[in-house]
């Protein structure tokens, strides 16, 4: 939507959900779909696409509410599953996961114990990066006398839309249930290279800290380089870095990421009551 919004087209993004983005924190998703309708971006939810029909101008679309938009042309997103038919997995009697993938253990080897599996077609977390470290691992553990199991937690994650979104580690509605008392650090801001460009462009971040022992659990970016940004909190979110860890840090000005290590207000904290 994006890139073609970008060249210039009109562009009407229609998601079934209650907003972009599922699976993201509630604050991104927000701060995304405000910066995409700022740009020009039709943003409906709650709907899907019922019908497609050739018109004399065009395709008109048609919603589940009844309302429609006369196109030029329509890209469905239909998402994706594992690829794993025709690989003989009945006939070997290798287990698949409810997910349609094929079910694995922490070492990717699956109910056949000669039979291992790494990647999308595990449905365990389908990037790039990850899928090689699995295939390293694997290679560790069979062929390096080395059982080697991935992480899958804490995985920089990064959306190059426009704005870009970088994130890390638990959103705020997950680390509310995981933990007792949760801190919250946010701000929004136009920063100054969009500024001197004379653009509308607002940067999110925010920080998800445990409040008991302070350690970052979360960061969540929006805007210019944030998946650059991503991949180096990535490092001390691994480390388990606490708030002070990333307070005592010198501020680089005038950057956006100087934010990381310049929030200090609380938005909020929020405490959860024990069970009597």
């Amino acid at each position: 939507a994006g890139i073609f919004r970008g060249l210039g087209a009109q562009v009407a993004l229609v998601y079934r959900g209650d907003n972009i983005l599922r699976g993201f924190d509630d604050d991104v998703r927000e701060h995304l779909r405000t910066e995409m309708q700022r740009r020009g971006i039709t943003v409906v939810t709650k709907q899907t696409v019922d019908a497609v029909e050739k018109v004399e101008h065009g395709l008109c679309a048609e919603l589940s509410d009844r309302a429609s938009f006369t196109v030029d042309q329509v890209m469905f997103a239909t998402g994706r599953k594992p690829n794993i038919a025709g690989l003989g997995l009945e006939a070997a009697k290798v287990q698949i996961a409810r997910t349609g993938g094929i079910a694995v253990d922490e070492l990717s080897r699956s109910s056949v114990p000669s039979i291992y599996a790494v990647g999308d077609v595990t449905d365990r977390l389908n990037l790039t990066p990850v899928a090689i470290r699995e295939g390293h691992a694997f290679a560790d553990s069979v062929f390096g006398g080395r059982p080697t199991a991935v992480d899958h937690t804490n995985v920089p994650t990064a959306v190059f839309s426009e704005p870009e979104v970088g994130v890390i580690g638990l959103t705020e509605a997950t680390a509310r249930q995981r933990f007792a008392t949760v801190d919250i650090y946010k701000t929004t801001f136009r920063p100054m290279k969009m500024s001197l460009a004379g653009r509308d462009t607002r940067a999110f971040f925010k920080l998800v800290v445990d409040g008991e022992t302070q350690r970052v659990v979360g960061c969540h970016i929006v805007g210019p380089d944030a998946g650059e940004m991503i991949q180096l909190v990535g490092i001390a979110i691994k480390m388990k870095a606490t708030k002070a860890d990333f307070d005592a840090v010198m501020a680089v000005h005038p950057t956006a990421s100087e934010e990381l290590v310049t929030l200090r207000e609380k938005a909020m904290s929020y405490h959860r009551e024990a069970a009597e």
